[in-house]
């Protein structure tokens, strides 16, 4: 068990090593029993938490503030647009101001090409944590609790378990790119084959490639890409399909969401799911297009697992706060 995270930014997946990560799993699961048995763990006691959003939240911002809450402190939520931070504000301002009045900054921030910059600029200036709730190019707490319900469904032993990270359709928006390009980094190290399945249109950043061939590499473990969904799923043990945009491929919105139209067969359904093992878990961040993206057959069937995957949200959360804002 590693014990040195005290004061320690969380912006990007590699930020922590392997051996890190197991940790902040160990501190989960033992948080996950100590709410299941109604123990008191107060171990943020007077510590108050910055939740800065640039972009609107669901089970993020419930999850930190009842985190926070069950350590003992405070979350405290700020909208950016509601503050002079919309106006004003520099990040090295944040950094240094913010860093005085909390004990934590944690910002969502998943704009294109400038989230993740504006992460390390705070976090260059702050004397306490930085820790990424998302950006545009990762989301490093949901890939814990992604990781820690593969745990909790498929064992600890992951070598060789068959991992699906597919594009799937979707018309709402185009979504950020971060959750696929966490997961590919994070999985390979825990010995999951990954299989990266998308249309050509929406590939990753190649860094991030870069890196995710280098973490197999390292920890054994396989990493392919296909364009072809059904071949994907086939024969899997996890299945996690959800929707990004094509920013790699174009910037321009109007052009992406073109490109989107063209794939609206990139539907997680029965019939795909049954090409999986029969045990096989389906996962999804949330929120998802119902019947857009993933029908309601799959998301509400008995592979599904996305509910206790949104409450690891809050355990996987509370282990890196309490590790890091001691």
């Amino acid at each position: 068990m590693q014990t040195d995270l005290r004061g320690r930014d969380l912006i990007g997946d590699l930020d922590f090593s392997k051996e890190e990560v197991e940790t902040v799993m160990d501190v989960a699961f033992d948080l996950k029993r100590k709410r299941a048995l109604g123990e008191p763990h107060a171990y943020l006691r007077d510590k108050v938490l910055a939740m800065l959003f640039f972009f609107s939240s669901t089970r993020t911002r419930g999850s930190f503030e009842a985190g926070m809450a069950q350590l003992g402190g405070h979350g405290a939520f700020i909208e950016s647009k509601s503050t002079q931070i919309s106006h004003g504000d520099t990040p090295k301002e944040i950094g240094e101001i913010f860093g005085r009045y909390f004990d934590g900054i944690a910002i969502r921030h998943v704009d294109w090409g400038i989230g993740n910059g504006y992460l390390n600029a705070v976090a260059q200036a702050s004397r306490v944590p930085v820790l990424n709730m998302q950006c545009d190019i990762y989301h490093p707490f949901q890939i814990l609790a992604d990781l820690m319900t593969i745990i909790e469904k498929k064992g600890r032993d992951l070598r060789r378990k068959k991992m699906v990270v597919s594009w799937a359709y979707a018309a709402s928006y185009q979504k950020p790119m971060s959750v696929p390009h966490s997961l590919i980094l994070q999985m390979p190290r825990f010995g999951l084959d990954v299989v990266l399945a998308h249309p050509p249109e929406f590939r990753l950043m190649p860094e991030i490639m870069d890196q995710a061939r280098e973490q197999a590499r390292k920890f054994g473990a396989g990493f392919e890409v296909t364009d072809d969904m059904e071949a994907a799923f086939r024969d899997a043990d996890i299945i996690y399909a959800k929707s990004w945009g094509a920013m790699v491929h174009t910037p321009d919105p109007d052009e992406g969401a073109k490109i989107i139209k063209k794939y609206a067969h990139w539907i997680t359904d029965e019939r795909k799911m049954a090409l999986a093992k029969p045990d096989a878990i389906y996962m999804h961040p949330l929120p998802a297009d119902r019947n857009i993206e993933v029908t309601d057959g799959v998301m509400d069937g008995p592979n599904s697992v996305v509910y206790d995957e949104a409450e690891n949200r809050m355990h996987a959360q509370k282990a890196v706060m309490a590790l890091t804002m001691r």
